[in-house]
């Protein structure tokens, strides 16, 4: 049997501004209607697995779990990281987690944000490698390379072994544009995946000769890691302690036990940039690809997506043009790579954009910045049928309440009350208050703050049913 592991960590950098580090492109619906952890999870259902374990970053537990809930996906446990370590520790994790629940069960290692258009020929990839991995090898899984990539690391396949693998001769870092077309032509080198099928106690000795420190330090985290609600919670000094590492440098590149098998044809890419978005999306006779709001004339080889806005283009071509509502974001196709870098630099100057949308989700619903000035902020909130904001007052800020569709609980002070739609009310700095939709459809009303200070974190919370008091 095999225990899926999802990893969904990542910082949102590379297709910036759609993903940011409070929703990375693993939680977009960036391909498809479904999310990217969706559709991975999907690949999986016709595959006899064991409970899947998600690992993701603390900071990410409610929007996963609220994706979950919408593809009814039950039979799986997370993981939380306080912080990201690599691949590397994060297998380590659901490795000593499988040795627990199961008697040493396979574990299929998958990023949760990688595109697989043809799912039928990948499963039957998985079920042939069932039977290498059940040997002890660690086995990775390489894509044959269409073209000459520059954002993909590399695997040089090795002797052929009997079983239809290859060994693992060398693993190569992203090349240069020359390099890239010389592993083309050479013909035996392979992208590298980042897919991983082994039995768990195969990883974990594997990984306690080559990287003993990280070995030692998850294995005492997850001994005294604690369960709240389904959900594995690390302690965060022990965790810190922990080097960060890939399973490529920490294991695969340094065991005698790595085997490559070739996944072809199964339309597979890591969404790594904005030419990854346009390669695999339908595009029109002008080989460009459009979405939401966008008129182009005399334009060729586009990628146009416009969250909230019409967006012209006239007389472009090999373009990027990412429009959301707070960042509009122009890249030459050929500079998609860059972004990262960009992105770099915005936090260098502490740009709130590369941290949060304007649309901010949490537990509860979501609400959307929607104006702001010196001394005043607009939000659109909308709270999820049954769900409640926290019991908590502000020092700095007084907030008018005005519903606009459903029904609210409102608690003010002392008082408790229902509002429908067109009733307000008025919170002053330092009330007590709290906002719950007792119906059973989306509660939507418009808050205006003001006060000498608007931030997030000037929210003192008295009790909260999401455990963030």
């Amino acid at each position: 049997m095999i225990v899926p592991v999802i990893l969904a960590g990542g910082n949102g950098t590379r297709l910036w501004p759609l993903s940011r580090k409070d929703i990375p492109k693993q939680f977009l619906p960036i391909t498809h209607e479904k999310t990217m952890l969706q559709e991975t999870l999907s690949r999986l259902n016709d595959i006899n697995t064991l409970a899947v374990t998600l690992i993701c970053n603390e900071s990410h537990q409610f929007v996963a779990n609220e994706q979950l809930k919408q593809i009814d996906q039950k039979n799986c446990q997370m993981i939380l990281e306080p912080f990201g370590r690599d691949t590397a520790p994060a297998v380590a994790l659901a490795a000593f987690k499988a040795m627990v629940d199961y008697d040493d069960p396979l574990m299929l290692v998958m990023p949760a944000d990688h595109e697989i258009e043809n799912t039928e020929n990948f499963q039957q990839v998985i079920l042939h490698a069932q039977n290498v991995a059940e040997k002890g090898k660690l086995v990775t899984f390489g894509i044959k390379p269409k073209k000459a990539e520059t954002g993909y690391g590399y695997i040089k396949k090795g002797g052929s072994q009997l079983d239809g693998s290859y060994l693992c001769e060398a693993f190569v870092e992203k090349p240069n544009k020359i390099t890239a077309q010389k592993y083309l032509e050479e013909d035996n080198y392979l992208w590298n995946s980042g897919m991983f099928l082994f039995k768990a106690s195969s990883y974990l000795n594997e990984l306690k000769i080559h990287s003993n420190k990280i070995y030692k330090i998850c294995k005492k985290v997850m001994e005294v890691s604690t369960v709240e609600e389904g959900m594995i919670k690390l302690n965060p000094q022990i965790f810190a302690e922990c080097p960060s590492d890939s399973i490529d440098y920490a294991v695969m590149e340094k065991t005698s036990s790595a085997v490559v098998i070739p996944l072809d044809n199964i339309g597979w890419s890591d969404v790594g940039g904005f030419e990854s978005i346009w390669d695999v999306k339908h595009k029109d006779k002008n080989k460009n690809v459009f979405s939401g709001d966008v008129k182009a004339f005399e334009t060729n080889n586009c990628l146009v997506i416009s969250e909230d806005k019409l967006v012209a283009t006239v007389g472009l071509e090999n373009l990027v043009i990412i429009n959301t509502k707070d960042t509009l974001l122009v890249v030459h196709k050929d500079h998609c790579q860059d972004v990262k870098q960009l992105v770099g630099k915005l936090d260098l100057d502490h740009r709130v954009e590369t941290q949060v949308h304007r649309e901010v989700h949490r537990p509860w619903g979501h609400f959307d910045g929607i104006d702001r000035g010196e001394r005043y902020q607009v939000k659109k909130i909308v709270v999820n049928p049954g769900e409640q904001l926290s019991l908590q007052k502000h020092h700095h800020r007084a907030e008018h309440w005005v519903v606009v569709s459903g029904t609210a609980m409102v608690t003010n002070g002392n008082r408790e009350f229902m509002l429908s739609e067109n009733e307000s009310t008025y919170i002053p700095a330092g009330e007590i208050h709290m906002l719950r939709n007792p119906g059973v459809i989306p509660l939507e009303l418009i808050e205006v703050q003001s006060g000498s200070y608007l931030g997030e974190d000037d929210i003192v919370r008295i009790k909260d049913v999401y455990g963030r008091v």
